[in-house]
């Protein structure tokens, strides 16, 4: 499920429609404009870093939410947060909506977690900075996010599922939050043996297993 809405004090938020959605995401990425650059792997510091708050008139920032986008797609990920290239914004790419290969990139400046919904239910997370792996982590099933788009234009996005968890995933990245901090004490000894198994069968980002290397 996903709604992105306007703001407003009156909780009157029109929905923004899926067709208009993908019209306002498409300028977002441009194939061959920028190169690809490295995803930062764990363990890394700036990956246990709090992000600094982006400024919303830095021009710079299309430029990186280009990058971060096709970072994402060239690694099948559904989400990617600035300090997994490297740099300690707080800016987000997701979509978690690529039907038939459909491109249609979502970017978050600022976001907010400003609403949680539901019990946690345990589920398998990937990370494209901890690759070859997948982790149980607990968390609610629903998520609103308020986040200002790059044109500095303020907006709200929720969902439940994947997206509801894609949206708190991205944003733990941006408080130096990792997979590893937010598994249980059992479940991290055995990610962090699993992952030193997967950085050394040369796990790249976007394997969530060594299943197929295995065979």
């Amino acid at each position: 499920m996903l709604d992105k809405v306007r703001p407003k004090p009156d909780n009157t938020n029109p929905t923004i429609t899926r067709a208009a959605l993908k019209r306002a995401a498409r300028p977002i990425i441009q194939k061959d404009v920028l190169t690809v650059i490295s995803i930062v792997q764990s363990p890394n510091p700036i990956l246990n870093q709090v992000c600094d708050p982006c400024d919303l008139g830095d021009k710079s920032l299309k430029k990186l939410a280009k990058q971060m986008a096709k970072a994402m797609y060239k690694n099948d990920g559904c989400g990617l947060a600035a300090p997994q290239l490297g740099v300690a914004k707080r800016l987000v790419v997701i979509d978690c909506d690529q039907e038939e290969g459909e491109q249609n990139p979502i970017v978050l400046v600022n976001p907010v977690l400003v609403d949680t919904q539901g019990d946690p239910v345990v589920a398998g997370e990937g990370c494209l900075s901890c690759p070859g792996i997948t982790v149980p982590i607990a968390r609610p099933p629903f998520a609103r996010v308020r986040y200002f788009d790059l044109d500095g234009e303020e907006w709200e996005i929720e969902g439940d599922d994947l997206l509801g968890r894609c949206l708190q995933h991205e944003l733990d990245h941006l408080d130096g939050i990792t997979m590893f901090e937010r598994c249980d004490p059992m479940a991290r000894i055995e990610a962090l043996r699993d992952y030193e198994i997967a950085l050394a069968a040369g796990a790249r980002p976007g394997e969530t297993s060594l299943e197929a290397r295995v065979r």
